[in-house]
């Protein structure tokens, strides 16, 4: 595999790093309210709500409409949603699901008010002590934690300390890197976007492929009966197949908008980049995404475990 040459250094991951020498790029902070600590790269704004119930849409397509698979029976009880974001996937599970009780956790206050009256969110950060020892979960549903969070093993241990026995976790993450069958994205922009923000993340200390290492996480954890679904998610709309094509459109859609989100702070932050550099990478990588010549693909991967009740 040729090895593309990255246009700036990764530093290496610093031991510990004080919030106040971080310097963030005056034009970064006037396009997205980004926080000045590294908790969370991510913007908090409406635009970025927004994308995050177009990503929802978009696996939806991918899961053929399936919110989850986890063999959860038609009474799950208590169920919670790590770091549900704007709480769409919670709200869906409500509809279908009356009877359940349905927790939706995050760090930000942005979900709707106007919800089904078996759902409530809660403020919280995932990575903090949780407390639900004695009151536990029948269904943990956690998805698209790539970079967001610092430590995914811990995580999945209190998810599993925090499940009912004969209870259910599912994980659904990414490989954030882009790959292609045909190794038509070896050394374009889109390539270049990847291997600059993933270590950006990483340098941070945030997870950047966890869709790769949730199966031995879990196993770690405690969890049995692992079950893997791996889905295959074109970007732009080359696929010939009718199905690919669709899941393509949606992709593309999503990804654009992703691309500032995902990159700004991120690469002016700990690479250094200013934003005119970040804004002209960014512009070639769409240029890439939409060439019909250039066949992005990503991993998706979902991943069901069980306490105890081995069934398989």
């Amino acid at each position: 595999m040729a090895e593309v040459e990255a246009p700036h250094a990764v530093p290496a991951p610093p031991e510990d790093r004080d919030e106040e020498n971080v310097v963030v790029d005056p034009a970064v902070e006037d396009i997205m309210p980004i926080k000045k600590d590294v908790r969370y790269l991510f913007p908090n704004d409406e635009r970025e709500n927004d994308r995050l119930d177009m990503h929802h849409a978009l696996i939806r397509v991918v899961m053929k409409d399936r919110l989850f698979f986890s063999p959860i029976g038609d009474s799950p009880g208590r169920v919670i949603d790590l770091c549900t974001g704007t709480g769409i996937w919670a709200i869906e599970f409500a509809d279908l699901f009356p009877s359940a009780e349905i927790i939706g956790n995050d760090l930000s206050p942005i979900q709707p008010k106007l919800v089904p009256p078996n759902v409530k969110f809660i403020i919280d950060d995932v990575e903090d002590e949780w407390g639900y020892e004695n009151d536990p979960f029948d269904f943990i549903h956690a998805r698209y934690l790539t970079g967001t969070l610092k430590n995914m093993p811990r995580l999945l241990e209190q998810s599993f300390a925090c499940l009912k026995p004969g209870g259910w976790a599912e994980f659904q993450d990414w490989d954030a890197m882009v790959q292609s069958a045909d190794d038509s994205t070896k050394g374009t922009s889109i390539e270049q976007y990847f291997l600059n923000t993933l270590p950006a993340f990483e340098s941070a200390g945030y997870s950047t492929r966890p869709g790769r290492y949730l199966e031995k996480w879990m196993k770690d954890a405690g969890f049995v009966n692992i079950q893997v679904h791996k889905h295959t998610v074109p970007l732009g709309t080359w696929a010939k197949d009718k199905r690919y094509k669709t899941v393509g459109a949606y992709n593309l859609l999503q990804f654009e908008e992703s691309l500032e989100a995902s990159a700004v702070a991120a690469l002016t932050r700990f690479q250094n980049w200013s934003k005119t550099e970040v804004d002209i990478l960014i512009a070639k990588t769409k240029q890439d995404a939409r060439n019909p010549k250039i066949h992005p693909i990503f991993h998706l991967m979902a991943y069901e475990g069980n306490y105890g009740c081995h069934l398989y």
